[in-house]
C-alpha cells in the first residue's frame, strides 16, 4: 500500500512538472532534455556568471504558452536560473551588490519584469516569494531571430558595462549592467599591493601607469612611482614618476625626474623615448635627444636610424639616406632587411615616420 502511494505521488510530481520527461532522473545523473549551461564575462575586474538549462521550442507554443504571460518564470528550466556578480553592479541603472541571484522573469507583450532574488537555490519558480526580491526592472522585449534552445549572451562590452541578453523563439530580452571599473580596481589594487607584489618595483609601477593612462587619482599615482622607485629606481620607474608630474602640472618636478630617468636608461631605451615623443609630436624634444643619444653612443647602430628620422622629418633626405646606411652596415643580420627597406624608401625621398 505504502508502495503504491509513493508511485501514485510521484507520478502526480512528474505530472506537474512539464519540462521533466519520464527519462529523467531527480536522484540520479541522466541526461536532461533541457541541456545545462554556463555563461562567463569579465567588466574590468568584475565576473558576470550565469548557470541556467536550456529548453527547445521545438514547434511548441512559447510565449503565452509553454511560458504564460503575466506569472514568475524561472527564465531557464530545471532548478534556478542564476547569475553571480563578483562586485557591486548596476542593473538598467539600479544598484545591486555582489552575490548570486535566482534570475526570474515575468514575460508579457509589451514589458517583461527581471527579477533578481536573494534565493537562488530554490527549484525553478515554484516557490518564488516576493519579499526575497534584491531588485526588479523592466525592460522591452524585442523581436529576432529564431533560437531553438533558449540562449543567453552577454555582448555590447564596453570597458565599464555590457548587455545581458535572453534568445528564445523569436524573442529577445535584454539588459544592462554596469561597473565601477574605476572604484573596483583602485581598491583591488590597494589589496594586492598589501601582499607579496609590494617588494617588487613593477607592481608598483603597473599600479601608476593604470592611474597615469585612466587620468584618475593622480596624487595616488605618484605615491606608487615613489614607492616603485623605493624598491628599484630604474628608469621605467622614473620615467613614470616624470609623466605623473607633468599631468599634476608639476613641470619642474617632472623635468628633474626626466633627466633622472635618462642618466639610468640604456642608449636603446633613450632611441624608444624619442621615437615616443616624436610619434607624439614632441618634435624638437625628439630630436635633441636623437643628437645627444647619437653623440654619446655613436658605435649603436639604432642611433643612426634615429638621426635618419629627425633628417626625413626636416626633409633632408639625402642626409637621412646616408645616416640609415650607417645603421644598416652595423646592424644585426635580423635587422637588415628591414633597415635596407628604410634606405630605399629615403633614397625615393619617401617619408619613413
Amino acid at each position: 500500500m505504502k508502495t503504491a502511494l509513493q508511485g501514485f505521488l510521484f507520478c502526480l510530481f512528474m505530472a506537474a512538472m512539464p519540462g521533466v520527461s519520464p527519462a529523467q532522473s531527480f536522484v540520479l545523473d541522466l541526461p536532461l532534455d533541457s541541456q545545462r549551461a554556463e555563461l562567463s564575462q569579465r567588466i574590468g575586474l568584475t565576473d558576470i556568471t550565469i548557470h541556467y538549462h536550456r529548453p527547445l521550442a521545438k514547434d511548441r507554443k512559447i510565449w503565452n504558452g509553454v511560458v504564460p504571460y503575466g506569472k514568475v518564470w524561472r527564465a531557464g528550466a530545471n532548478e534556478n536560473t542564476t547569475i553571480t556578480f563578483s562586485d557591486p553592479v548596476m542593473i538598467e541603472g539600479k544598484p545591486l551588490d555582489k552575490g548570486t541571484y535566482g534570475l526570474h522573469m515575468i514575460p508579457n507583450a509589451e514589458e517583461w519584469t527581471i527579477i533578481f532574488s536573494k534565493n537562488s537555490t530554490s527549484w525553478g519558480s515554484f516557490t518564488y516569494d516576493h519579499a526575497e526580491d534584491a531588485l526588479r526592472v523592466t525592460v522591452k522585449p524585442q523581436t529576432a531571430d529564431l533560437h531553438n534552445a533558449l540562449t543567453y549572451e552577454i555582448d555590447e562590452l564596453q570597458p565599464a558595462s555590457a548587455v545581458v541578453e535572453l534568445k528564445w523563439e523569436k524573442i529577445a530580452v535584454r539588459f544592462t549592467v554596469s561597473v565601477d571599473v574605476h572604484n573596483i580596481v583602485q581598491a583591488s589594487l590597494e589589496k594586492q599591493l598589501r601582499d607579496l607584489s609590494q617588494y617588487t618595483w613593477m607592481s608598483w609601477d603597473d599600479a601608476a601607469n593604470y592611474l597615469l593612462t585612466q587620468k584618475i587619482a593622480l596624487d595616488e599615482a605618484l605615491t606608487y612611482a615613489n614607492k616603485s622607485i623605493e624598491n628599484e629606481d630604474r628608469y621605467e620607474n622614473e620615467l613614470r614618476k616624470s609623466m605623473i608630474l607633468a599631468a599634476l602640472n608639476r613641470k619642474d618636478e617632472a623635468a628633474i625626474a626626466q633627466k633622472r630617468a635618462l642618466d639610468l636608461a640604456s642608449p636603446l631605451q633613450i632611441h624608444y623615448y624619442a621615437r615616443q615623443l616624436q610619434g607624439e609630436k614632441h618634435t624638437e624634444e625628439a630630436f635633441a635627444i636623437y643628437r645627444e643619444n647619437a653623440k654619446k653612443h655613436p658605435d649603436q647602430w639604432f642611433v643612426h636610424t634615429g638621426l635618419a628620422r629627425m633628417y626625413c622629418a626636416q626633409g633632408k633626405f639625402d642626409d637621412a639616406a646616408k645616416e640609415m646606411k650607417v645603421a644598416l652596415a652595423a646592424a644585426p643580420d635580423g635587422q637588415k632587411s628591414y633597415v635596407d627597406g628604410l634606405v630605399r624608401q629615403l633614397e625615393a625621398k619617401q617619408d619613413i615616420n
